[in-house]
């Protein structure tokens, strides 16, 4: 008890010397090298040059947007063709070890079911520079929307169907 007391005795007397007004501290009043002086103009408004963004799409959008659409499509059909194959395989191979021929032979079908999603999605990709240079050129883009979205949704249901035989296959 009372090694606390002088603690806290030597502790007061510490702090009361923090506390004590001296002379020798600089003031935190402006001084006058810190006061602003003169005025701001805001500056020129600048236009944006915005670059025309190059795409290897030539042509009209009645032209061009029917031919993506119809290249994902012809890559669906591709992959809807090779899906059966695989999912037999990959049902097959269920419960198998690592490296077995049933285990290897689906891994291979999910191979060839990924280059044909594959192919599917280089019509979204081209549609994508479409879209984007049309867009930055504030072009109406309501056309490509559309195609895009009937692009994403064949991949999409690739995606969810390789989705699934990769979770039955691990």
């Amino acid at each position: 008890m009372l090694r606390i007391a002088s603690l806290t005795t030597g502790l007061v007397l510490t702090l009361g010397g923090c506390a004590a007004s001296s002379g020798d501290y600089p003031s935190l009043a402006i001084r006058d090298v810190e006061r602003v002086e003169g005025s701001f103009a805001s500056p020129e408004r600048k236009s944006i040059d915005v670059p025309e963004v190059e795409t290897d799409l030539t042509g009209e959008l009645d032209q061009v947007l029917p031919a993506l659409v119809s290249s994902a499509e012809d890559a669906h059909a591709q992959f809807l063709r090779l899906a059966p194959r695989a999912q037999r395989l990959v049902a097959a191979a269920a419960g198998t070890a690592d490296g077995s021929p049933a285990w290897a032979s689906a891994q291979v079908a999910l191979a060839e079911l990924e280059s044909a999603r594959s192919i599917a999605a280089v019509p979204l990709g081209d549609i994508d520079t479409l879209y984007t240079a049309r867009r930055v050129a504030a072009e109406d883009v309501t056309a490509i929307e559309r195609a895009r979205q009937r692009i994403l949704e064949l991949v999409g249901e690739e995606d969810r169907t390789l989705a699934q035989l990769r979770e039955r296959a691990d």
